[in-house]
Parts: C-alpha cells; structure tokens; sequence
C-alpha cells in the first residue's frame, strides 16, 4: 500500500495537474489527502466548475442549503492561490444570491477568461456592474439574469462567445453590446425580454442561433456569418411594402448553414417574395426549415430559398399539420427547366399529412434532383400512410440512385 502510494507522491506535477482537471472540484479537493504533494495542489486549478457534481442540496431548508453553498465557493475560492481562467456555477436549484456579487468581484481579479452562471430558480439575477469591466472575458454565458451595463461601460474587447438565456436587458443595451464587441465569433440568444427589434451588428460573427419572441431581425456588417438558426415562437402578422427575405439575406453573402424554426418562414414571407434572391447563396449546404404547405406565402418563400441556393446538398423539411385546414390551398408548382437541385443529396421531410401541396412538393423535389440518393419521409400521423407511400413510390426521380425511406410516425 505504501509502495502504491509513494507512486502517486512521486507522479510529475504535469501528470498530477491533467489528473486534477478530469475531476470535479469537490474531487480534487479531497486529493489533498493522498500525500503532502498533492496537498492544496487542487488550488491552483485555473478551471473551476461548480455543478450538481460538486454539491447536492437535499435539505427542506433552502437557508440551510444556501448556507451550505455558500461555505463551500467561499472554502475553494478563499485557499486558491492561482490565476482562475473559467469559471461556471449551475446548479439546478440554485437561485441568485447576493454572495453571487462578491463572488464575481473577486473573479475580476484572477485574469478570468470565461464566465458561466445559471441561475435555475427564481427571478432574474442582476449582474453586478463589476462583471462589465472583465475585459479578459472571452466566453460569457448566463441563464435567468438582468443586465444592466454602467454608464462606462464600453464592451468586452475580448468577448469571442455570447450566450445569454432567460435574460432581460434593454433595446439600446443589447445593441451596444453586441456592436462593442469587435471580435464576437458566436451569439446565442433564448426566451428574452427587454428589446424586440434584433439589429445584429458584428463584423466576426460565424454563428448565430436565436429562439424568442421579436418584431424583426437585421444583420450589418455580418459578412463572416457562416451558421445561423432563427426559431420565432410567435406568429406575426404584418403588411409590408419591403421584402424580409431580400433585407435578411442582404448581409450574409457566406451563410453556409440555416435553419428556419417554429414561425420564422412566415415573417421572412411578409412583404415581396421573389422567385430567386438577386445574389444566390453559393455556400449554403444545409438548409432546415419549418413550414405550413397551406400557406401560399411560406411556400413561396421556400421555393425561392431552394431556387437560390445552388450547391444546396442537404435539406430537412418540417410540417405544421397543426395549423392545416381542411380546405387546402391551390399552389403551382410548376417545374423549371432553366432551375434544379444540381447538389441536393439527402432529403429528410417529417410531420406531413399526405396533403395535395405537400405531395407536389415532394414531387418537385424528386423530379429536380438528378444526385439524390435518399429521401426520408415521415408522416406527423397514420392516418393515410399507405396512400401517402403509393403516392411517393409513383413519383418520377431525375435520379436513378435515389432511395425513398417511408418511416412510421
């Protein structure tokens, strides 16, 4: 036994440190118990994690579990003695306490890099003002909390990640931060309140994915933008005399990756649709998008997304049988000879009743697609599902290779 342990004494302190960073924190705190080497040598881990792994509040008492919370960020964060790079709290009954505060302020000064904080239960935590001056931070990451930048505030030079969830903060707020940024490469935003109107200014931006309720979407300056993933989760009906489609793809010259969730192909239908945006999306490979078939607008949107994206090679299509009548909408799908899926290899469609508009939409599919070599279909119920297949299987293919996968709901 002693002989084992002297091996673990005598272990190189770089073999010890990568040991110490597979461990949650409350693990390698107890390995101060194996020798006087490996004593306090937890305490300067520059990654510190504290999770459901680390504690477990089990007491009736919430004063008792938040007591015993608070010992035990206060017991490591007192003994470590090194640069502390990131840093993440979440835990699912975790609420905003005002230890939080001090907590932060004295990760300001040990050069922290990232920042995670989930607040899970109760109202919206404000962030103290002096997590505003961390110019360090290169990933920030919050649930549940109220922003509020001082007055001095002037962005995070250094910010390359932002994903803010459960959140409130004003319209000028989140457009100044998000413009004082400069060398933001991936923005998440989920079920926000505060600001409606997303104007997205970041000229480094590479990926984007929102889900929320908003009034519009802009982009300026994004010309790096590579992924984007946009879920409206209310419908807006509105009459314009522009196009959305034409303003939203107007800076995103290099969007490689969509995805068009809940009601977002509804607004991007709102105004003008045109049969091809004046400048194709060359490097759009992926495309997901979720669509009523009884609604001409959407449809119509849709069939100028495909039409303008000629090296498209994977395409997910999602119904909302939800919202289908049971009188269906007439829509001419009309083959063009001068348009095709030149690159289109897999097709996956799924939640479709078999309806006329889906069917010719499959249909279209099929007959301009001359490398297709598989498509998915999945109906949203039985109902139907025989004639649905007869139907697929009558269906012209331009490609020879093609395969047609029938998938039970």
């Amino acid at each position: 036994m002693e002989m084992e342990l002297d091996k673990i004494s005598n272990l190189p302190g770089p073999i010890i440190d990568q040991i110490l960073s597979h461990l949650s924190i409350r693990e390698a705190v107890r390995t101060s118990l194996l020798s006087r080497k490996w004593r306090y040598k937890w305490a300067t881990l520059p990654h510190i994690v504290f999770n459901y792994q680390c504690y477990s509040l089990s007491s009736p008492d919430e004063t008792v579990d938040k007591n015993k919370l608070v010992n035990i960020v206060d017991h490591v964060l007192l003994l470590h003695n090194g640069p502390i790079y990131s840093f993440k709290l979440s835990h699912r009954d975790l609420q905003g306490i005002s230890d939080i505060d001090r907590w932060i302020l004295h990760l300001t000064r040990r050069s922290i890099k990232e920042f995670v904080l989930e607040i899970w239960k109760g109202q919206r935590y404000k962030m103290p003002s002096c997590l505003f001056s961390c110019q360090n931070l290169t990933h920030l990451e919050l649930f549940n909390c109220l922003l509020k930048p001082p007055l001095t505030f002037k962005g995070f030079r250094s910010l390359k990640s932002l994903d803010l969830q459960h959140v409130t903060l004003a319209q000028d707020v989140f457009e100044n931060l998000i413009s004082s940024c400069p060398l933001l490469e991936r923005l998440t935003l989920m079920n926000f309140d505060g600001f409606t109107h997303l104007n997205i200014d970041a000229q480094n931006l590479q990926f984007f994915d929102i889900g929320g309720v908003f009034n519009n979407i802009s982009f300026e300056n994004t010309f790096h933008l590579a992924v984007v993933s946009i879920g409206l989760y209310e419908k807006r009906q509105a009459h314009a005399n522009f196009s959305n489609l034409l303003k939203f793809f107007a800076h995103l010259p290099h969007i490689q990756r969509l995805e068009v969730q809940s009601y977002f192909l509804k607004y991007l239908a709102i105004g003008f649709v045109p049969g091809k945006l004046p400048n194709p999306c060359f490097n759009l490979n992926y495309l997901s998008i979720r669509i009523n078939f009884n609604d001409v607008d959407e449809v119509l949107t849709a069939l100028c997304l495909l039409r303008s994206s000629p090296n498209l090679q994977e395409l997910e299509v999602l119904g909302r049988p939800e919202e289908q009548t049971a009188e269906e909408t007439v829509i001419n799908f009309r083959e063009d000879d001068q348009w095709s899926c030149h690159q289109l290899r897999l097709v996956k469609i799924l939640g479709i009743s078999g309806i006329k508009p889906e069917l010719n939409f499959i249909k279209l599919l099929l007959s301009t697609s001359p490398v297709l070599e598989k498509m998915t279909v999945k109906p949203a119920s039985n109902n139907g599902g025989w004639e649905l297949l007869k139907d697929l299987l009558r269906f012209r293919r331009a490609s020879v290779q093609a395969e047609i996968i029938y998938l039970d709901p």
